[in-house]
């Protein structure tokens, strides 16, 4: 059994969360670089060490050990060189859970390149953006719906010189990566002198989902994978030599959250289901025959799971499951708990942030409560005068970085100063989020500070409403939007798609809008309901509130 957590940290055990946020400490050398100092260690001390199990809906299945890891990120390495990509130049992945996709962020991060994940679900102006405000110098995709010629007319409109590859098919004016690859040397030198990679330059460029205005661009330096050490070790509970999965495509930000940096660093291989189209049954199938011990999804996927026949299947080797992405509804963890004994544990991050706050290890998930916070940021919920707020008082979830900034996080919104300003000031990053804590030092989130709803002199978050309308039994989905009234300001507005079988109605509103009285305080059930066939999301599945509210403006 090996681990590499030992190398990065002061210590790896702790009596309690007091004793965690108080004395865990994150260390590393200037020129740190997780694709030597992690993959290519792991392959020299254990080779054989599991990585990587991946399986596909044709039950194709590979195992990858760190020394797989190493010789294909080397062989890609070396491709990626002899076509000119060095330190700093960007390269655009579009894999969703492709297994080449481990091997190409290990290559990139042991050049100095600097990856930029995307989800395969991009239009053509998504890739015109992307390519043009990173100057994407190469592209690694897989062929999905309409990715390869939108790639290709994206390429034609900005006129760039891009070098293109696709995984596993010969196509005019593409490089077969696969084949590519094959041919290279699986040795590749650590760089040095003007190509040595510091901790410091940066790594990884995310472009936020964008549920307001334009995507911005997130950089990350190469210490953010170190970041995500408290991740995976204490809020996932990975296992030494054990097996974890986290429920996400390539294209986001949760798949390296869950299913590469941190878990790696502690020890645990990593399962990767590539689907092709999700099926919540099957993904807990599959989860299950491969043994996984520690389990992380969206609260979509377990309310997924919660309304399917799911009693009698084996959670014996699940040893620990959490959820981030959005607050997870009481109703979804209370009825996973009875199914499968297992609490889910919440956690909050951002694109820009690694986990920032959680039930960790050593604290009992508390019910509407995302948990406590990182050691790693010093958080504060502040007024708009930048001031703490009391216990049981509303404020916007901040990191103080006036003693330093802590791996995880990000170094800046790169090419865009003035939204660098506005979030990054006064010794602080502010979140965006509102949120307030409670008498035991919980942590409860109420919304994006652009989605609070004001009525009558109330302040409402849309998730608890939201989590109470979908514990009705006839609701599928919801948004919970203001909408502008006269006499209160503002009013709660429920956008609801209803199960199949159930029919809108008045009847069936009021209906709701007394199950909502009886769950929550009734100051804040919806006023007014529509019931719609789509509820309008960003392309990582978020709700867009704000463009729920621009249509309701404008018939106002």
């Amino acid at each position: 059994m090996t681990s590499l957590i030992e190398d990065y940290v002061n210590r790896v055990d702790f009596d309690s969360y007091e004793d965690f946020h108080k004395n865990f400490k994150i260390t590393y050398p200037d020129n740190f670089n997780f694709g030597f100092d992690v993959i290519d260690k792991y392959a020299e001390i254990d080779p054989e060490k599991i990585a990587l199990i991946w399986t596909n809906d044709e039950d194709e299945k590979h195992t990858f050990t760190f020394s797989d890891v190493k010789k294909y990120s080397n062989k890609i390495a070396n491709f990626f060189t002899k076509k000119g990509i060095k330190k700093g130049d960007k390269v655009m992945l579009t894999l969703k859970n492709r297994y080449e996709f481990w091997f190409t962020m290990v290559a990139l991060h042991k050049i100095g390149a600097v990856a930029i994940p995307a989800t395969h679900m991009l239009k053509l102006h998504d890739i015109d953006f992307r390519i043009k405000n990173a100057n994407v110098k190469l592209i690694v995709t897989v062929e999905e719906d309409r990715l390869i010629p939108d790639y290709e007319e994206a390429q034609k409109e900005l006129g760039t010189d891009l070098v293109k590859c696709v995984i596993e098919r010969d196509l005019d004016g593409w490089i077969n990566f696969n084949k590519a690859i094959e041919e290279e040397s699986d040795e590749f030198e650590r760089p040095t002198g003007d190509d040595e990679v510091l901790a410091d330059d940066i790594s990884l460029i995310y472009f936020t989902s964008g549920t307001s205005g334009l995507p911005k661009m997130v950089a990350h330096k190469q210490t953010y994978g170190l970041g995500h050490i408290p991740t995976a070790k204490y809020w996932h509970k990975v296992e030494e030599d054990g097996i974890h999965h986290t429920a996400a495509d390539t294209g986001w930000g949760k798949a390296v959250w869950g299913n590469f940096y941190g878990q790696w660093i502690a020890g645990s291989a990593v399962f990767i289901y590539d689907y092709d189209r999700f099926n919540g049954i099957k993904l807990l199938e599959k989860v299950i025959e491969n043994k996984v011990n520690t389990f992380c999804a969206p609260p979509t996927i377990y309310r997924f799971l919660i309304k399917e026949n799911i009693k009698g299947y084996d959670f014996s080797n699940i040893h620990h499951v959490t959820t981030a992405g959005e607050p997870l509804p009481p109703e979804v963890s209370k009825r996973f708990k009875e199914i499968s004994g297992l609490r889910i544990k919440e956690g909050f991050g951002q694109t820009e942030t690694v986990l920032t706050i959680a039930t960790f290890d050593w604290i009992d998930a508390k019910l509407g409560s995302i948990g406590k916070p990182s050691p790693l940021f010093d958080v504060k919920l502040l007024n708009e005068n930048d001031e703490e707020v009391d216990i049981g008082q509303e404020g916007e979830i901040c990191i103080d970085v006036s003693h330093g900034i802590s791996p995880g996080l990000f170094k800046e919104y790169y090419k865009n100063p003035e939204k660098q300003a506005a979030q990054w000031h006064d010794g602080y990053y502010h979140c965006g989020d509102t949120a307030w804590k409670d008498e035991d030092g919980y942590i409860h989130f109420i919304g994006r500070n652009d989605d609070i709803i004001k009525s009558s002199g109330y302040r409402i978050g849309p998730y608890e409403v939201e989590s109470a309308v979908l514990s009705h039994e006839s609701v599928s989905n919801c948004a919970i939007t203001a909408y502008p009234d006269e006499i209160r300001g503002q009013i709660v507005k429920a956008t609801i798609i209803l199960q199949p079988g159930y029919e809108g109605s008045e009847e069936l509103k009021k209906e709701i809008q007394n199950h909502v009285k009886r769950v929550t305080a009734p100051y804040k059930y919806p006023r007014l309901i529509e019931f719609v066939d789509e509820i309008p999301e960003t392309i990582s599945g978020k709700i867009r509130r704000v463009e729920i509210r621009n249509n309701d403006n404008k018939k106002e």
